[in-house]
């Protein structure tokens, strides 16, 4: 074995015959991996080197770098070739180009579905009607095969599919293949927004029966975390005894209200008059809940952007046992939004599948539940309280959450006396780096009625930097206990699992791990390190791919949603080093990768952090890019024009 170099602070040892400059590894890429060693100097001017490594110049905790002070207005006014190198991907504010923007003239729906009664906009649509003049200006193929025809025996895009020449017929009819025809993805997919609810949600139509119940109880102090309403020198006086007001009061408590019993609610139940309904005979008691073991279980985080439909399939194949939707904020949803909608969307191969709710009050959050209960099919809901992004955090929720405790309180028993699944809830260590909360509110926790916990060893200031806190979760896991208590942060091996294990948690939760190594599940399962080639990666993204055409559709919209979800997921797969490179296993998740030239071009080409090497991946995958196709990835990395 070769002899490792001193690596750098935060750097992967590598072995010396893998690791390379700057200015060699981007000089290897240009070449096509043909670069004689003598001219590899001359394939890439300094400038474009230095251009192409801002695109992976991101800090090894994975968070981009504070921004550095502006230049005054001479340096500021550079010409316009300097604009790509100034482009880099933010958290926020970064301008998003919609996939259907690269369709300039696109056909009529009515068309596609062959609809008898004509077009659904009728004079004023603005689609275009004449299929030979859509097929005299659409772009060409980008494949002979479509994957949606071969798949499921019919490709429902027809000719605006981007792979049409694989099932077009004569006078542009759509084939289908009877033989092989099996359930097309509406099929497979559930937790749809069906139009008639979309179309009650937004005109407020939707009855919250049972939320409404459990805030009352809130509203008159009865409920649980109601006495945080007096607070001290705001008490209203008690009434004089025979006083008309007291009369008054005196009146309201003899009135029947008709109120159903709230758990942790001190008003009694009132006998009513009127048919027995199945409600009152099968009234669902906490205890006849939903029952999901979740011990010993490997948990693919929410991961937003990234842990979309299409990703979840692949980890699910890995072998992730339990699965959870992206972030989506309540009140989105309750107001009928179809994005938000569909990052609850369920794959039938999702056998523990759950969605992660973002709220900071107990009215949304408890309606939220209710509806969601009621409308789609999941094995738990969990609640975000470990965002730590300022939009989420700065309004209360998320991190925001942990340190509201009573709003905490009336958040969870509300979702709880409305659903009929487990409710689990994720948190960080804390707020301050320095100042642990955990330990203090899962106690607590265990008796608001949370089925699941999962704590993030880091806090919020910290966000994805330093190591995480594995001896504190060790504790908190004493303190959860009979409640499983799942552990996250720093996982990109089977032995950094096994420790993780050792230290008493029911799980283990993965996050970022999976985005950089997706096969990590299989790893853990296997008890091993899977030295994987650069051809079974490339299979990997393009199941990836076929997954995202199924999931988001063969036309131009779909495949370039596919690209732009592949691309933001290349900015975590070019962090893996393979393990036939490593001077020292198992690859740290906190270590950056060094430049080096891998065992094939492939394998070079996927270690690179600049976003243009990332698309010549996709066009491997998905042809060629659009005339105006940008890209400005979600991570410190310069954009693409």
């Amino acid at each position: 074995m070769a002899a490792a170099r001193g690596a750098a602070a935060g750097e992967a040892a590598l072995k010396t015959q893998y690791v390379t400059t700057k200015e060699k590894f981007h000089a290897f890429l240009a070449a096509g991996g043909n670069a004689e060693e003598g001219e590899e100097e001359d394939a890439a001017t300094p400038e474009e080197c230095a251009d192409a490594a801002n695109g992976g110049a991101e800090e090894a905790s994975g968070e981009p770098e504070l921004k550095r002070r502006k230049l005054d207005d001479d340096a500021q006014a550079e010409d316009t070739q300097q604009d790509k190198k100034g482009m880099k991907g933010q958290n926020k504010s970064r301008p998003h180009m919609k996939p259907h923007s690269y369709d300039d003239r696109r056909l009529c729906p009515s068309l596609l579905q062959g609809r008898e009664n004509g077009c659904f906009f009728g004079e004023k649509c603005k689609f275009i009607h004449d299929v030979t003049d859509y097929m005299s200006t659409k772009p060409a193929d980008l494949g002979e095969q479509c994957y949606l025809y071969d798949t499921f025996g019919r490709c429902a895009y027809g000719i605006t599919c981007r792979f049409a020449g694989a099932h077009t017929g004569p006078d542009f009819k759509n084939l289908v293949n009877k033989e092989s025809e099996t359930p097309t993805t509406s099929e497979t997919v559930r937790n749809y927004l069906h139009k008639d609810l979309q179309r009650r949600l937004r005109k407020r139509q939707v009855t919250f029966t049972r939320s409404e119940t459990y805030l009352r109880s809130i509203r008159t102090g009865n409920g649980a975390g109601g006495q945080s309403r007096n607070r001290p020198g705001s008490e209203r006086a008690a009434p004089e005894p025979g006083s008309e007001r007291a009369a008054k009061v005196e009146g309201q408590k003899q009135e029947p209200t008709g109120d159903v019993g709230v758990e942790g609610s001190k008003t009694p139940l009132i006998k009513t008059v009127g048919p027995l309904t199945d409600a009152d005979v099968i009234k669902l008691r906490p205890c006849e809940k939903k029952q999901v073991d979740f011990r010993d279980k490997l948990y693919l985080a929410p991961l937003t952007t990234c842990g979309n439909l299409p990703f979840r399939r692949l980890c699910k194949r890995f072998g992730a046992d339990i699965t959870c939707g992206e972030m989506a904020m309540c009140t989105n949803l309750l107001q009928g939004q179809a994005s938000e909608w569909a990052l609850l969307k369920r794959h039938h191969t999702e056998d523990l599948f759950g969605v992660q709710l973002e709220g900071c009050f107990p009215d949304t959050m408890t309606r939220c539940a209710e509806l969601l209960s009621e409308n789609i099919d999941v094995d738990f809901v969990d609640i975000n309280s470990g965002c730590p992004i300022d939009l989420v955090y700065r309004k209360g929720g998320g991190c925001g959450l942990m340190t509201r405790t009573n709003k905490f309180e009336q958040i969870i028993r509300g979702m709880n006396s409305v659903l009929d699944v487990p409710l689990t809830v994720k948190i960080r260590t804390g707020v301050q780096q320095n100042c642990n909360l955990a330990h203090k509110l899962i106690p607590e926790m265990k008796k608001w009625g949370v089925s699941l916990i999962t704590l993030h060893g880091r806090s919020r200031e910290q966000r994805y930097t330093k190591m995480a806190d594995w001896d504190y979760i060790s504790t908190c896991s004493r303190l959860a206990s009979p409640v499983p208590l799942f552990g996250n942060g720093d996982i990109l091996s089977y032995e950094d699992a096994m420790k993780a294990r050792e230290t008493g948690v029911s799980g283990i939760m993965v996050a970022r791990g999976a985005l950089i190594k997706p096969w990590l599940f299989t790893e853990i399962k296997e008890g091993r390190h899977w030295d994987i080639s650069s051809g079974e990666r490339l299979d990997v993204l393009r199941d990836f791919t076929h997954y995202g055409l199924e999931h988001w559709g063969s036309d131009t919209q779909g495949v370039e949603k596919t690209r732009n979800f592949l691309l933001e997921w290349l900015s975590f797969t070019c962090r893996y080093i393979p393990v036939g490179l490593l001077e020292r296993v198992p690859q740290k998740i906190n270590e950056r990768p060094p430049y080096y030239l891998g065992r094939d071009y492939l394998e070079t080409l996927m270690a690179s952090q600049h976003v243009d090497d990332w698309i010549k991946i996709s066009e491997m995958l998905l042809g060629s890019v659009p005339k105006n196709f940008n890209f400005l990835p979600k991570h410190k990395a310069s954009a693409y024009k």
